[in-house]
């Protein structure tokens, strides 16, 4: 099947541009009501807006490379070998949107969970503004962090490689939407759609709101896997990270993650497991807290 689904995005552009254009030009005459400090994390900034741009571009060129050397060989081999021959009929591709979201959630929660894959998509989270911009921002490492693992096994079911990756493009494109504070709730979709709401949480790093809402398309699996929060209006989103990187330099922020999580396990005097467990641990991870646990338990027996 010749489809050139990586390109996808590329084709979608111009549409993206037309919004991110139309919510600047709005701001921009609605200055007043948005700059206040709850709402300024919505405005543009050069220096944001030209680091996302770029960001993105790095994306693209790194996800393309990859895809053509490495990715979509290895989602051959596995087709050759799938389990089921499926035919193109609606019902099935509404399976693989199904199968393809929910891949995609636990992709996501693993990114904020296993500082191996976080070093990746911690770029994506860096910006203290949240704007549709901000959807560009990416970074080129995740064929390393492994993110084209997470839909192997829908290719090795049976289905077509273009197919699985025209699906994740696709689900990519919806996302770049809620990437917004223009847009409030959404009634009845609030309860089954990801919205910008929603996204909003994910985004912020209030407390309350940290590593939540991790869904694709559907905020079904947020609801069914325990990870949903859902936005109040008495707790305002901040945007970015805890420990807030001030650089909009694209490659400071591809590799600031990977440069310290490979510090913390490479320094001396540490185990075996503390050195995997600075990989592949949760990305707060510190030896510190495996101490005061075993200080625990001793002072409990």
């Amino acid at each position: 099947m010749e489809m050139n689904v990586q390109y996808i995005l590329l084709a979608l552009g111009p549409i993206f541009g037309l919004f991110i254009g139309f919510e600047f030009f709005y701001l921009r005459a609605q200055q007043k009501k948005w700059a206040t400090p709850k709402l300024s994390s919505a405005q543009y900034s050069w220096t944001d807006t030209i680091s996302n741009g770029f960001l993105a571009l790095m994306h693209e060129i790194s996800d393309g490379i990859c895809s053509v050397l490495f990715i979509m060989a290895v989602y051959g081999m596995l087709f050759e070998h799938r389990l089921f021959e499926i035919e193109s009929s609606a019902l099935s591709f509404i399976v693989l949107f199904l199968l393809q979201d929910f891949f995609y959630y636990w992709f996501h929660r693993a990114s904020h969970n296993i500082r191996w894959m976080w070093a990746s998509h911690v770029v994506h989270h860096t910006s203290q503004t949240l704007n549709l911009s901000t959807a560009f921002r990416q970074s080129l490492t995740y064929p390393i962090s492994g993110m084209w693992l997470f839909w192997a096994p829908i290719v090795w079911i049976g289905y077509e490689p273009e197919l699985v990756v025209g699906a994740v493009l696709l689900s990519l494109a919806y996302q770049f939407f809620i990437h917004t504070q223009l847009v409030g709730k959404l009634g009845i979709l609030e309860k089954f759609m990801n919205t910008p709401s929603h996204h909003r949480v994910h985004h912020s790093k209030n407390p309350e709101y940290i590593d939540k809402n991790y869904a694709g398309v559907l905020i079904i699996w947020d609801k069914m896997f325990a990870s949903f929060v859902e936005e109040r209006e008495d707790t305002p989103c901040e945007y970015g990270i805890t420990r807030q990187v001030k650089s909009h330099n694209p490659i400071y922020l591809t590799f600031h993650e990977w440069r310290d999580m490979f510090r913390d396990a490479l320094k001396e005097n540490k185990s075996l497991w503390h050195r995997l467990k600075h990989l592949w641990g949760n990305p707060s991870w510190q030896p510190e807290q495996d101490n005061e646990r075993e200080a625990s338990l001793i002072t409990h027996n």
